[in-house]
C-alpha cells in the first residue's frame, strides 16, 4: 500500500475535520427544539450577504440569566433528586444554556410562597432582628444548586418592597383590589406619592438594611455583585410593591444607599432600577443629581421601560444598562410568545443593554402565583404527573446564552436583518438569527473573507458560533 497515499488521505481528513468544527450551528422551531443546522461555508463575494466587522464594536455584554425565585425552588422539589440535577444542568452549566448574570429578590416578591421581609419587627431601628433565616431554605439552597455546574456565577439583587413598618401603608402591597389579604382601599398608596417612609430614622435604617442583606448572603458564600433600589418603583401593586416618586427614590439612594456602601466598604454596584415608565426623565433625575449619580454605575429597565432605554443610551452613552426583567406572558408558554420576546431581545440589546434576564426559570404548571397571576417560566413542572416541559423560552435563551459569554461585544447588524451578532473574548463570533415567517428564509453572513450560508426554517430561531 502506498503510505504517501495514507498519509496524505489522512492529512485531508484533518483538514476537512478542522474546517467542519470552525461553525456550530443549532436551530429551534416548534417541532424540533435544538436540532444541527448545515451551514455552507464559501468565500465573500455576494453583495447580498450580511457583512460583519470586528471593528464596528458597540456595547460590551455584562451576563445573561434569569430569576431565582421561591416558588421555582418549590416545583423543583416535587422532582426525585435526578431531575432535579437534570434541570439546573440545564440552566447553568457550560452545556446547557450556560447562565452566569441571575437576579434575586431582597425579600418578598410576587413570586415568593408568602409575604415576608428580613426584619419584620416594628420601629426596629437597629436591625437587631435583622435575618436571612428564611432563605437558608429556600434561595439559598437554589443559588447554590446552580453554583455547583456555575461557581463564577453572579448574582443582583433587588427588593420588592421594603420591611411593611418602613412603609406608609403599613404593609407589603401597595394597591388592593377591595379586600385583599387584610388591606383594605382606604390604605392603598396613592399613585402620585410614594409608599416609603420619608423620614430620616427610616431612610437610614433602611440603607443599613441593604448593608446587612449583602453581608449575611456574603458569609453564605454568596456575593451580592449589584443592587437595584426598588423593584418597578413607578407601580403599585397587589403583590409586595412599593412606589417611589423619582426624586425621592434619588434621594435615597445619594444621601443615604451609596454613603452607608462607602462607610461600611461595601463591594457591590448601586444600579439605578428597575424602571418601568416610559418616560425617560425617571432615570435623567438620577444621572442628574451629582449626590446620587457618583455612586450609579448603570440603570436597570423593564416592562415599559423599555420605551425609555433608547433615549437614555443615547443621551449616556456610557452608562451601562441592564433589561432586568423579560415581559412574564401568561403562563401558556407558546411559541408566538417566544417570538415576541426574541423581539425583545433585538430591542433590548440594539439600544444598548449590558445584560439580559429572564425572569422565571423555574415554575410549576399552571405557574400561578399566590397573588392569581399565571405566567410564563422557562421550565414548567406537572403538580401532578411530575412532569418536566422545556418550554420554547427555554430554548431561545439558551441560543443566546450558551453561545454569547460576559465580555463579548455586541457587533453592529442591519436593522432590518432580525439578528443580533457577538464576538466573544475568544474571537469566536456568535450570531442569533430569528425567521417569525410561514415560509424558509435563506440567510448570507460574510465575517473574514469568508461567508457562511443557512436557510432558516419557518418560525425558527437559529444560532452560528463561528470559531
Amino acid at each position: 500500500m502506498n503510505t504517501k497515499s495514507i498519509s496524505l488521505g489522512l492529512c485531508a481528513m484533518i483538514a476537512v475535520s478542522a474546517y467542519a468544527q470552525k461553525v456550530e450551528s443549532y436551530s429551534t422551531t416548534q417541532q424540533n427544539l435544538w436540532e444541527k443546522q448545515k451551514v455552507t461555508v464559501g468565500r465573500t463575494g455576494d453583495s447580498k450577504a450580511v457583512k460583519l466587522d470586528k471593528n464596528k464594536r458597540a456595547q460590551e455584554v455584562k451576563g445573561i440569566g434569569g430569576c431565582f425565585n421561591e416558588m421555582g425552588w418549590d416545583a423543583l422539589q416535587l422532582l426525585p433528586a435526578d431531575r432535579q440535577e437534570e434541570i439546573v444542568q440545564a440552566l447553568f452549566s457550560p452545556e446547557g444554556a450556560a447562565f452566569d448574570y441571575c437576579r434575586m429578590p431582597l425579600g418578598a416578591n410576587d413570586f415568593s410562597m408568602s409575604y415576608y421581609s428580613h426584619d419584620d419587627t416594628a420601629d426596629d431601628f437597629g436591625l437587631q432582628n435583622f435575618n436571612i433565616t428564611r432563605d437558608r431554605y429556600i434561595l439559598i439552597p437554589y443559588i447554590k444548586a446552580a453554583m455547583k455546574y456555575n461557581p463564577s456565577l453572579r448574582i443582583w439583587a433587588s427588593p420588592w418592597t421594603p420591611p411593611a413598618w418602613m412603609k406608609t401603608n403599613n404593609h407589603y402591597a401597595s394597591s388592593p383590589h377591595g379586600e385583599y389579604n387584610g388591606l383594605p382601599n382606604e390604605r392603598a398608596i396613592a399613585d402620585n406619592s410614594t409608599g416609603f417612609k420619608m423620614q430620616d430614622g427610616y431612610l437610614s435604617t433602611y440603607a443599613d438594611y441593604f448593608v446587612k442583606f449583602i453581608d449575611a448572603y456574603g458569609k453564605e458564600g454568596i456575593k451580592i455583585s449589584a443592587v437595584c433600589p426598588q423593584n418597578e418603583p413607578c407601580s403599585n401593586q397587589v403583590f409586595p410593591s412599593c412606589k417611589w416618586r423619582p426624586e425621592d427614590l434619588v434621594y435615597f439612594v445619594g444621601r443615604y444607599l451609596g454613603p452607608a456602601f462607602d462607610r461600611n466598604n461595601v463591594d457591590s454596584e448601586i444600579i439605578f432600577g428597575t424602571i418601568n415608565t416610559s418616560d425617560p426623565n425617571y432615570v435623567r433625575t438620577a444621572m442628574n443629581d451629582p449626590e446620587a449619580s457618583k455612586y450609579i454605575k448603570g440603570a436597570g429597565f423593564q416592562w415599559d421601560g423599555k420605551n425609555s432605554i433608547p433615549y437614555i443610551h443615547k443621551e449616556y452613552p456610557e452608562l451601562m444598562l441592564m433589561q432586568t426583567e423579560t415581559e412574564c406572558g401568561d403562563g401558556q408558554n407558546t411559541w408566538g410568545y417566544a417570538e415576541y420576546t426574541w423581539d425583545l431581545m433585538r430591542h433590548y440589546f440594539t439600544n444598548g443593554a449590558n445584560s439580559y434576564h429572564y425572569w422565571n426559570m423555574i415554575l410549576p404548571r399552571p405557574g400561578i402565583s399566590p397573588w392569581g397571576w399565571n405566567q410564563n417560566s422557562l421550565v414548567s413542572v406537572d403538580k401532578e404527573t411530575k412532569e418536566v416541559t422545556y418550554n420554547p423560552e427555554y430554548y431561545l435563551m439558551k441560543q443566546l446564552s450558551h453561545n454569547v459569554k460576559t465580555g463579548a461585544y455586541r457587533l453592529d447588524t442591519p436593522s432590518d436583518s432580525n439578528m443580533l451578532a457577538f464576538e466573544n473574548p475568544d474571537g469566536s463570533v456568535a450570531v442569533i438569527m430569528g425567521n417569525s415567517l410561514d415560509e424558509e428564509n435563506p440567510v448570507e453572513i460574510a465575517l473574514d473573507g469568508k461567508t457562511y450560508s443557512t436557510v432558516l426554517k419557518p418560525h425558527s430561531f437559529t444560532s452560528m458560533l463561528i470559531k
